[in-house]
């Protein structure tokens, strides 16, 4: 069996350490061709001291000199790049077969875009590349044959829960809905009342998952799953209403797709995320993911609600996002991006995210998407406009 090379964007993250970890289990099928992160060169070195990458990427200068000092000093081979232009390299590497486009945020748009340029099977952690540039990425996609699989848990169940023959129109697969699930994360069952005093360690103490401190908050204010609702739309072709939410708060059911039978299939399993990695990285085999079989009789109940609009306000926010089309979904996540980066640093109320986001989206005018170009410029006016917003807040308190 030839070796798959992989890059991995974002190998210091809760995505790329699961990653590592599945790959570790099966030596002789892959092989790691590159590994990158932003600023965090201990948990990289450690990484490369255990994987021997070609490559080593990190876009902050500092960084990049400390850990290339730091793996001569240990005799390393691996060869540190630096800067946002090496993500795009190592991610579009003629060696590379497989991509996990895992960096969060804004930042993953390019390198995630360039693997599927380069047709890459991609593996996309990053949501917000379809939420920012939905119809360009899988424009691209189509172009130039790559493989698109989705890592998060819920889209990777409903990949899973659809024919695979499938020609992209849900309609004609006889699907009637595809049903998100979603925990409620940690405030489902918070008075109201209690939301304004959340800290940002409170909002990252997820109940089910382990996950980075923005997505964590992202969870907190369901605008993850909202994020998802945008990203759903794209990956399977489904329009705003063939999309339901729903509470779950045990993560076991991951999503389900509704069919005109009234058949409904799920993806059950452990909250882990090394499960959807490892189906992404052997797909169509499977292979084994390291994740404990689910108990059925130790979780013994499942539980389903309805999501509540004035508990999680952002998720109307998302579906308005998406009905709108163009750059809204692009102005969306960038105040979202500046109003949870605001949150974390105590800068802004937990209640007021969801306040800046929805006062951006009214404050810009919407166009349409047919560039790149279009795409960073509806985000960086957002920012600019939540940054504003934010400092007002702040000056009336």
């Amino acid at each position: 069996m030839q070796l798959q090379q992989i890059t991995i964007l974002g190998a210091t993250g809760s995505i790329g350490m699961n990653t590592l970890d599945v790959i570790a289990r099966h030596p002789q099928r892959f092989q790691v061709y590159a590994l990158t992160a932003d600023r965090q060169w201990e948990r990289l070195f450690e990484q490369c001291r255990q994987f021997n990458p070609r490559y080593a990427v990190l876009v902050d200068v500092t960084a990049a000199e400390q850990l290339q000092a730091k793996l001569k000093q240990f005799g390393l081979s691996t060869e540190v790049l630096q800067g946002s232009a090496a993500l795009e390299q190592v991610a579009r590497a003629p060696e590379v077969s497989i991509v996990m486009a895992a960096i969060v945020g804004a930042a993953g748009l390019k390198p995630s875009l360039a693997a599927a340029q380069a047709g890459k099977r991609v593996l996309l952690a990053n949501k917000e590349a379809l939420v920012m540039a939905g119809r360009i990425f899988m424009q691209v996609v189509q172009e130039h044959g790559a493989t698109l699989l989705p890592i998060d848990s819920e889209h990777n169940a409903v990949f899973q829960a659809l024919p695979r023959d499938g020609n992209g129109d849900l309609r004609a697969m006889g699907v009637r809905r595809i049903l998100l699930t979603a925990s409620g994360g940690p405030f489902r069952t918070t008075p109201l009342a209690a939301l304004a005093q959340v800290t940002p360690d409170q909002a990252c103490a997820h109940p089910n998952w382990v996950m980075g401190r923005k997505i964590s908050v992202d969870s907190a204010t369901m605008m993850n799953k909202g994020l998802e609702v945008i990203e759903a739309h794209w990956l399977f072709n489904a329009s705003a209403d063939q999309i339901q939410v729903v509470i779950h708060p045990q993560s076991v059911v991951h999503s389900m797709v509704e069919y005109v039978d009234g058949s409904v299939l799920a993806q059950l399993g452990n909250p882990d995320m090394r499960t959807p990695i490892a189906y992404a990285l052997g797909f169509p085999e499977r292979i084994d993911s390291g994740v404990a079989a689910l108990d059925l009789f130790q979780i013994a109940r499942l539980d389903f609600e309805v999501p509540d609009t004035q508990r999680f306000p952002c998720i109307a926010l998302a579906y308005m996002a998406l009905r709108a089309g163009g750059t809204a979904p692009a102005v969306l996540n960038a105040a979202n991006e500046v109003a949870v980066a605001a949150f974390l640093e105590q800068k802004l109320p937990f209640q007021s995210i969801a306040a800046v986001i929805e006062h951006t989206l009214a404050a810009i005018s919407i166009g349409a998407v047919d560039t790149l170009e279009q795409v960073v410029a509806a985000d960086t006016q957002a920012r600019h406009v939540a940054r504003e917003q934010i400092t007002r807040s702040q000056a009336l308190c």
